[in-house]
């Protein structure tokens, strides 16, 4: 891994659902150069750049979580909430495998509050990609009453946050990844792979395509 050992502790790999350098290559413990009192738990370093890392073991250890947390649930009350453009295609794939409701894109205030409004919800629980651009949705889920999952960057604030899933919620790769990851975990912990058994869409079916002009 040459200079990346720097950007990890010691790490016994086969306490990992996926090889070290998979979640390395993907981005997923970059954060920003940002720390909140809230994610300072999850931090491993400040980089000479001035980002700073995430403990890629929390991460890993906050997706088996929260897998098990959505597994318990009926998967039409499982709500998927992504405004970031990179977070749509993934939290898509997610909530189509999973049997998840989604939301990409623009929350429309009321959608968990109003029974009048036309694309009205009630879920029971909510995934959100980034508390802060997502903003809308975890203020009613607040005022609902419904926990609240959602993938933290170092810069977040996790005030109304029931289980934080600490990782780089911006990169097209890292989203990719953790989705990936978690869809794949969900489904074990629902017994529809085995425990060893792999999900057979890939990452990059997870990845939001860039298209080039």
């Amino acid at each position: 891994m040459g200079e990346q050992n720097s950007d990890v502790p010691q790490i016994d790999e086969s306490t990992l659902l996926i090889p070290l350098d998979d979640y390395l290559e993907s981005g997923v413990h970059i954060g920003t150069k940002l720390a909140t009192e809230f994610m300072k738990p999850y931090i491993y370093r400040v980089r000479a750049d001035g980002l700073y890392v995430l403990d890629v073991k929390a991460t890993d250890d906050r997706i088996r979580a929260a897998a098990k947390l959505l597994a318990r649930y009926d998967p039409e009350s499982v709500a998927v909430i992504s405004a970031r453009q990179y977070g749509t295609v993934p939290a898509a794939k997610m909530a189509r495998i999973a049997g998840f409701k989604v939301i990409p894109g623009r929350f429309v205030p009321g959608t968990f509050t109003n029974p009048e409004h036309h694309g009205f919800i009630e879920p029971e629980i909510v995934f959100l990609n980034d508390p802060r651009t997502d903003s809308q949705a975890l203020n009613e889920a607040v005022k609902m009453g419904i926990p609240v999952v959602a993938l933290c960057d170092t810069d977040n604030v996790t005030s109304f946050v029931d289980l934080v899933i600490p990782c780089n919620n911006k990169g097209r790769r890292a989203l990719a990844r953790v989705y990936h990851l978690l869809t794949q975990q969900i489904l074990r912990e629902r017994g529809e792979l085995g425990p060893d058994e792999e999900l057979p869409a890939s990452m990059e079916d997870f990845s939001y395509k860039i298209v080039k002009s």
